[in-house]
């Protein structure tokens, strides 16, 4: 895939024949709500393996090694009179290889032919039905390695509204966490409409990841996580209705998301942990936490203090780093995800969880705020389509600021009021991606599903094979 900004006065037909694919195709995979109205400084993806764009200390040689190609064929292909003059940000032309079919082959054997992935190879040639493909067909041959990947999806949306969504997106998802049951003061759960989610999760082969939390919108829940966690006996009682809910739903995993919990309780919350991986063990689940970004161990603040990464990384599978939220609802406006802050907190969490435990986690929506900004005043959340939609509709010019690697723009509305707009898009999400891979993560976690953001996974799964369970529903 290739990621291209608007320019001013350029058309969608002019983007299309510029890069050689079809006009229908690329509204379907940037979501288009609008394909005639393209906003300038809007990053669309071009659905291509054959356009590669000149990072910082790329030579020729290296993206021939990593497309399977040579250097005379790119020099030829792009007219290159000097081949040691590429410059960062120059766009190539590398062909992908390609295959023609043959009769009696399969796509599992032309995958194993090549070393690619089969999804891979489903993926990037957009096959409908993998066990009808007929010879005489070309299929593009995926060049770049896509490792590994578990993808969560937190989803707050219950009730028989979570099954479309859930099946919409869970071709893209390991596990699916439903928001949440929350823990009550005699250490019982809040019950939730989480049946429809859990059996669409099955049905895609996704695994339920079950929630628990101590806060709601309206309630920081700070004393009642110290209630339960230092009451023995309320703990074994959550722990025992946990159990039994999950074997009754059928879950397979528990995510522990206490945030505000008090700084002294921290131990309380590390004890908990460990009993609960315990018992949780012993019944064939696995236990995983959500963890506020911290940038060091002595960070200051109710959402942080006990917060024990060390612990969590000793006692749990994985930990799932809030890694959003700067760009608080109730705060002044700015980027939601910046990837400066975000690198703070990996090179933190390296130092102190094995890497091979730590989910990064991806917002997925975006805000819009008043300004000028006055205390208390709430930003407006909605998706990143939404926002597309809102530039359109205002005629404003998207910016992307480099240092946080988020888009962002203003506008003024029918009352004159002037607002201020962060939302995520391709470059954006490959940013992440790119920070993900170089960190060498085994996740990401996603906040939250139902917000539209078609581009996402898109990209993510040009970037990554998606881990999927075997396991019967």
């Amino acid at each position: 895939m290739f990621i291209h900004v608007v320019m001013p006065g350029e058309t969608l037909w002019q983007i299309a024949n510029r890069y050689g694919v079809s006009v229908a195709e690329t509204v379907a995979v940037n979501g288009l709500q609008n394909p005639n109205r393209l906003v300038i400084g809007q990053a669309l993806v071009i659905p291509s393996e054959d356009f590669y764009t000149v990072q910082p200390g790329d030579t020729l040689w290296k993206i021939a090694q990593t497309y399977g190609t040579t250097v005379r064929e790119i020099v030829q292909a792009n007219q290159i009179t000097d081949p040691d003059s590429i410059r960062p940000g120059m766009i190539l032309y590398v062909p992908a290889p390609r295959h023609r079919v043959q009769p009696g082959e399969t796509l599992g054997g032309i995958a194993q032919m090549y070393g690619v992935s089969l999804q891979s190879l489903i993926t990037v040639n957009r096959i409908t039905d993998p066990d009808r493909i007929l010879p005489g067909t070309v299929l593009v041959i995926p060049r770049r390695a896509r490792p590994p990947l578990n993808v969560n999806g937190y989803l707050y949306t219950l009730g028989e509204d979570a099954v479309p969504i859930v099946r919409e997106d869970g071709r893209f998802l390991t596990y699916l966490s439903p928001f949440a049951y929350l823990i009550k003061e005699d250490g019982t759960l809040q019950p939730i409409d989480d049946e429809p989610a859990v059996q669409a999760a099955l049905t895609e082969r996704v695994v339920p990841m079950m929630s628990i939390t101590n806060f709601t919108s309206t309630s920081q829940g700070a004393n009642l996580a110290s209630v339960v966690l230092n009451s023995p006996q309320l703990v074994e009682r959550l722990l025992t209705e946990i159990i039994s809910l999950m074997k009754e739903k059928g879950y397979r995993g528990l995510n522990i998301d206490l945030e505000n919990v008090l700084p002294a309780d921290r131990e309380a919350y590390n004890r908990f942990l460990q009993r609960a991986v315990d018992r949780l063990h012993a019944e064939g689940f696995f236990v995983s936490t959500a963890l506020a970004p911290k940038t060091s161990e002595g960070q200051a603040g109710l959402l942080y203090e006990a917060h024990d990464y060390a612990a969590h990384g000793r006692i749990v599978d994985f930990v799932i780093l809030m890694t959003y939220e700067w760009g608080y609802r109730k705060g002044p406006p700015q980027p939601i995800s910046p990837l400066n802050q975000i690198e703070q907190v990996l090179d933190y969490a390296v130092t102190v969880i094995p890497r091979e435990k730590i989910y990064f986690g991806f917002q997925i929506y975006a805000r819009d705020w008043l300004l000028p900004h006055t205390e208390g005043q709430e930003a407006e959340t909605f998706s990143s389509q939404e926002a597309i939609a809102r530039a359109v509709r205002y005629g404003a010019e998207i910016q992307y600021d480099p240092v946080a690697q988020a888009p962002f723009f203003r506008y003024w509305d029918e009352q004159s009021r002037e607002h201020e707009v962060w939302f995520e898009d391709a470059r954006s999400a490959q940013a992440k991606f790119d920070m993900v891979k170089s960190y060498n993560l085994p996740g990401i976690s996603y906040w939250a599903l139902g917000y539209p953001f078609p581009q996402n996974w898109t990209l993510l799964e040009d970037n990554f094979t998606i881990r999927k369970w075997n396991f019967s529903s």
